[in-house]
């Protein structure tokens, strides 16, 4: 009997150590931290907010895909998943929930920087969408 044991004490000491799998987080960043990131062709710039509020005004680059459109787990599974998502809403919440649909599905490097008012009152380059 303390043979058995014994051996399942070992078991689960050995099994404990086993390393972990690298299970990738949704970062914040403070509209101060994202003005720092240096953005390149491996950065993409999501605006989950609705067309019209994007259309009122949206961060320089951003691309606008609504995360209550219906769609939004469709379009993100033709996303590569080795780039870079800055997310961003109005008040941090939407996209704080479309970072977490992003990590579900594996992608390893997401970041919610918040909402947009926030991101224009503390310096972050904006621009209004021109109407045709």
């Amino acid at each position: 009997m303390k043979m058995i044991i014994l051996s399942i004490i070992t078991a689960l000491i050995f099994s404990c150590s086993q390393p972990q799998q690298d299970v990738a987080k949704v970062k914040q960043l403070t509209p101060n931290e994202f003005k720092k990131q240096k953005l390149s062709s491996k950065s993409v710039l999501l605006d989950v907010r609705t067309p019209e509020e994007f259309s009122a005004g949206h961060l320089d680059g951003a691309e606008n895909v609504d995360y209550r459109g219906g769609d939004f787990a469709k379009q993100m599974s033709n996303w590569d998943k080795d780039k870079v998502y800055y997310l961003y809403c109005a008040s941090g919440n939407r996209s704080g929930k479309a970072a977490e649909l992003l990590r579900e599905a594996g992608f390893k490097h997401i970041y919610n920087i918040g909402g947009y008012n926030t991101l224009k009152e503390a310096g972050v380059p904006t621009e209004v969408k021109v109407k045709e």
